[in-house]
């Protein structure tokens, strides 16, 4: 646990217009790779802008490593098809999470991180303090594909015993 600086909530939200690989439709799914962890959403059937609405948590430890996002195509028989990929870079999340809004209204804007050719982003993403919490909404660009993207929304998990932020 003294390793660990926290928990990131991962909500993946839903995909937007994700390529076909089937006839005419998708079975979708994420995969969500940090390190050695692994995570998955539910697979949605026959569906190019599937609603996930799953919530994934990775244990954090070394920030500076990137987060990796697939998404695949549920195949039966076959190996599933690759419908995109993307990165999420956290230091940005982070540095708000050490300023210690707890005094500002909810829904006050703390930074926006702005698309670039260093992230996956399809448009601005902006940091907000919420409901006590520091939230990160992010559309992503799905690269390696014709189309698609993804949306998530980060939130970040204290935990006891953890090195925490500091």
């Amino acid at each position: 646990m003294k390793h660990l600086l926290g928990l990131l909530k991962i909500h993946v939200c839903r995909g937007v217009n994700l390529a076909i690989r089937d006839v005419r439709s998708s079975d979708p799914y994420v995969v969500i790779r940090m390190d050695k962890q692994k995570l998955k959403t539910r697979v949605v059937k026959k569906n190019t802008n599937p609603e996930w609405n799953d919530d994934l948590t990775l244990s954090i430890a070394d920030p500076s490593l990137p987060i990796k996002l697939m998404v695949y195509g549920k195949n039966r028989f076959s190996h599933d098809d690759k419908m995109g990929d993307a990165e999420i870079h956290i230091v940005a999340f982070l540095n708000a999470l050490r300023m210690r809004l707890d005094d500002v209204p909810s829904g006050t804007l703390i930074t926006r991180v702005k698309p670039s050719q260093d992230n996956c982003l399809a448009e601005e993403s902006c940091i907000v303090w919420s409901d006590g919490k520091v939230v990160q909404d992010m559309v992503l660009r799905l690269r390696g594909v014709e189309r698609g993207e993804v949306e998530l929304q980060l939130e970040w998990i204290d935990i006891p015993g953890s090195r925490g932020l500091q």
